[in-house]
């Protein structure tokens, strides 16, 4: 297919993700979630032909119609209210409880000492009110009071979000015209149905997660290991996964990244302190709720005797298996010769992809961490995991067991066997070229 051809055929796809979401939009509206699901997988299945359809365009107009889309994806959700995840409300409320002067991990939402505090448009909407503090790191935290000290509207914190969201665009395209690749790339994050729906649609934070992990990537890239440190920090305390990405960050013998990760850490718990040991919030009772710590929550010890009949298999011995592998896989990528100044990207992505297989996490949400890498590395059945993580939100009409055997199988069954194929198809051109060397 000629370029010209291939822009063609990405314009039309870019009008087909915006005709399915006015669907969508329309389903929202009468409360059919499995509708929106299949209409979102809809457009995921555009968004895979439309990244297809772009590889290797590089005409003009191109980058300007993907950042033009992906604002019009992104405007329906945002004017419509929260409908697959009520997590907004509770950043919201964190922000009223902080501007009241009160420490938001003291106390759970229904507390008698936050009467006071309540109303009828956010309060209500609080997920897991009258039992659980908030989950949120202290950085979240300090993002929620600053945006609440302007406006306690979800308007208000989506557009926040919406900002973190244009950053990483921004960023991405910034790394990409640098070297990492061509610019129009950006489409891997800019029109996958995860950005609008749980950033524009949900609000979710994870908006200022991506920011940051992209610009850690820029600025580990210019090699100012101090700052990628302090911003990894910070991305840390966001939500606690980009401490995991440590190995990928990290250049052999430099003390400045690590410095400047633990410092920020360390200070931007200081002022949530007086909570106790109620700083870490809902985060234990959450590792229960989700069954990670029973094992049962975990894909793959549910699945054993789902397949063979056996015995489910203890989850402290896969615990330690999955450890020892994360720990292995972080030394192979810390120990990784670079061959180009962007090779630290598929490290933190091994990372990141090692983080879902391991874990089998239950909400879509979290797989849009990986997006900002994938524009820099653009591994296609990472790519596919992330759009098929769209089945999490399915119903199926399914006791919740087979609910989420059946979800976590048509998430990881593809990316297992597109891995399989993408590593068959790599040996083999290396192959072929060593053949046609050696002629």
């Amino acid at each position: 297919m000629t370029p010209r051809a291939r822009q063609s055929c990405l314009y039309g796809l870019g009008v087909v993700l915006l005709i399915l979401e006015v669907a969508g939009l329309g389903l929202q509206t009468h409360g059919d979630q499995n509708g929106l699901v299949v209409v979102m997988l809809l457009q995921g299945g555009a968004y895979l032909a439309a990244w297809v359809c772009s590889d290797g365009v590089r005409r003009r107009g191109t980058l300007p119609f993907i950042l033009v889309l992906a604002f019009l994806l992104r405007l329906g959700p945002l004017l419509l209210p929260p409908f697959l995840s009520t997590d907004i409300y509770r950043y919201i409320w964190d922000g009223r409880v902080q501007g009241a002067g009160i420490n938001p991990y003291q106390y759970v939402p229904s507390d008698d000492a936050l009467a006071w505090l309540r109303d009828d448009a956010i309060y209500p909407n609080i997920n897991r009110a009258d039992y659980a503090r908030t989950i949120y790191p202290p950085a979240a935290e300090m993002l929620f009071f600053a945006v609440t000290r302007l406006s306690q509207s979800v308007t208000a914190m989506k557009l926040a979000m919406l900002a973190f969201d244009a950053g990483t665009m921004f960023l991405v395209i910034c790394m990409l015209r640098s070297g990492a690749g061509p610019p129009e790339r950006v489409l891997i994050y800019a029109w996958h149905p995860l950005t609008y729906w749980e950033i524009a649609g949900s609000g979710h934070v994870d908006a200022a997660l991506c920011f940051l992990l992209a610009l850690a990537m820029l600025l580990r890239r210019r090699d100012r290991a101090m700052e990628s440190g302090i911003v990894l920090g910070l991305a840390t305390l966001i939500k606690f996964f980009p401490a995991l990405l440590v190995p990928g960050v990290y250049r052999r013998w430099d003390w400045r990244m690590p410095v400047g990760l633990v410092a920020t850490i360390i200070l931007l718990y200081l002022p949530y302190l007086s909570a106790g040991w109620y700083v870490f919030g809902f985060l234990p009772g959450y590792a229960v709720e989700e069954r990670f710590v029973g094992g049962s929550g975990i894909y793959w010890l549910s699945l054993v005797p789902y397949l063979t009949g056996f015995a489910a298999i203890p989850v402290a011995p896969y615990a330690v298996l999955a450890l020892i592998l994360f720990a292995g896989v972080s030394l192979a990528v810390t120990l990784r010769r670079q061959s180009t100044e962007y090779d630290f990207v598929g490290g933190m992505l091994a990372l990141t992809l090692l983080v879902y297989i391991l874990v089998t996490p239950h909400h879509s949400w979290y797989f849009l961490w990986a997006l900002p890498m994938l524009c820099l590395v653009p591994y296609w059945p990472g790519i596919l995991l992330t759009t098929a993580s769209l089945f999490l939100y399915a119903t199926f009409g399914l006791p919740r067991g087979t609910h989420d055997l059946l979800s976590n199988s048509l998430l990881y069954g593809p990316f297992l066997l597109a891995a399989v194929v993408q590593r068959c198809s790599r040996r083999s051109r290396i192959d072929s070229a060593k053949r046609a060397g050696s002629d």
